[in-house]
């Protein structure tokens, strides 16, 4: 299972390269002409990456030690940037922290906008769609400058809905379903009465490899996992692909499409854990500098696998504490400061590789509930009202009166 484990985070890795470590995006007019890429910079690209194996080493430290697993970093980085549009104070600090972004929002969003629009136009061969949304409560009543942030920079389509019929949660999982190609059908049970708003990512790729594996070359080959010996269907090839051998494990570098995505299968020595905690950015980096192309064996389990994981544990490992708590400040999604807090941080995913390529998918749900510090009632008196003025002992009203106009 540990082999099966590395193949499983070398797609994050090519993921991963394609959102964190692939610095471009594209203009569509230019695109068939020349297929030339214009950057996006380099620090962004370099703190994503950042973001990315922090994420995945926390999340594997709190996950089964014999279960598989497959995320995406660039799904939750979008989804907590949604949010962070919509934090203030602490709470916003410790997302731009974790994020590694810039506070500067009109910056960062900036280059949200073009990582969304641009990276999925990368390679015509390939298929990679982003797609955002805010689900609220049609009853609450949602900052339309927040809305209006999501929809600009994120081409986040905004749904005011009856969250009390059970039809919304149809709605909300047929969504998630449309933009991963039936991948996840499934995100949400039910909608609790705390529960206002949901912001959701949808992460789609689909990629034929540039060199496909023969079906004549599969065959039934032992799988020595953590949990004992599994007959598997081993894809195998002998091309020339990009591999290097670096202290602890070799790599392998496979193309889809053009080869704008690739995925980085990363073998152990060793353990899985022992090859993940020497992955940072600085060895990314060198990895990718010292792959050359070689001719290669290469064999490569065929397998699917769906996964559903709880993120906010792993996000307060990360230093998000306070969206969590009743003292989040979520005032630019409603006011005031210590109304909204983040329920529940949850990714559902989806790999499949085959001879052919590899589909991917990944929805990123986000809940925001009502805080458990009293909803106040709010007294503005900014329209024509009344006031009395009284002596308490006696109860005696001295004056009344009744400001209709000033």
């Amino acid at each position: 299972m540990k082999t099966l484990k590395i193949a499983i985070i070398a797609i994050v890795c090519s993921l991963a390269a394609a959102s964190c470590d692939n610095k471009n995006t594209v203009d569509p007019n230019t695109l068939k002409a020349n297929n030339e890429l214009k950057a996006i910079p380099a620090a962004f690209a370099d703190q994503t990456s950042e973001f990315a194996f922090d994420f995945w080493k926390k999340h594997n430290a709190i996950e089964e030690a014999d279960k598989s697993y497959f995320v995406s970093p660039l799904s939750l980085h979008i989804a907590l940037g949604m949010l962070l549009n919509g934090a203030d104070t602490q709470t916003k600090e410790e997302i731009q922290k974790a994020l590694r972004v810039s506070g500067d929002m009109a910056t960062t969003n900036g280059i949200y906008k073009d990582l969304i629009d641009n990276l999925p136009l990368s390679d015509p061969k390939v298929k990679n769609t982003i797609a955002n949304s805010v689900w609220y409560r049609n009853t609450f009543k949602v900052e339309q400058s927040y809305l209006d942030n999501l929809k600009n920079y994120f081409n986040a389509n905004a749904f005011g809905e009856n969250f009390d019929d059970k039809a919304t949660v149809g709605k909300i999982n047929n969504w998630a379903s449309d933009n991963t190609n039936g991948k996840i059908k499934k995100v949400l049970d039910e909608i609790k009465e705390d529960q206002v708003l949901f912001l959701m990512n949808a992460l789609y790729f689909k990629g034929d490899w540039k060199t496909q594996f023969k079906e004549a070359d599969t065959r039934n080959e032992d799988f020595t996992g953590t949990k004992g010996v599994k007959s598997v269907k081993m894809m195998n090839m002998t091309e020339n692909v990009k591999y290097a051998k670096r202290e602890g494990y070799q790599a392998v570098e496979l193309p889809y499409g053009d080869g704008n995505y690739v995925m980085t299968v990363i073998l152990p020595e060793k353990s899985t854990d022992a090859a993940l905690a020497s992955l940072s950015t600085g060895e990314w980096q060198a990895l990718n500098g010292a792959l050359k192309e070689q001719k290669v064996i290469v064999g490569l389990p065929k397998f699917t696998l769906e996964y559903e994981a709880d993120l906010k544990k792993v996000l307060t490992e990360m230093g998000i504490n306070a969206a969590f708590s009743d003292a989040a400040d979520l005032s630019k999604i409603a006011s005031p400061a210590g109304r909204l807090k983040v329920g529940m941080v949850k990714q559902n995913t989806y790999v499949g590789i085959d001879e052919k390529g590899t589909e991917a998918a990944a929805v990123t749900t986000i809940g925001v509930v009502l805080t458990s510090v009293p909803n106040y009632p709010q007294v503005v008196c900014n329209r024509p009202f009344l006031f009395v003025i009284s002596e308490k002992q006696s109860n005696t009203i001295l004056f009344a009166g009744k400001i209709a106009n000033l």
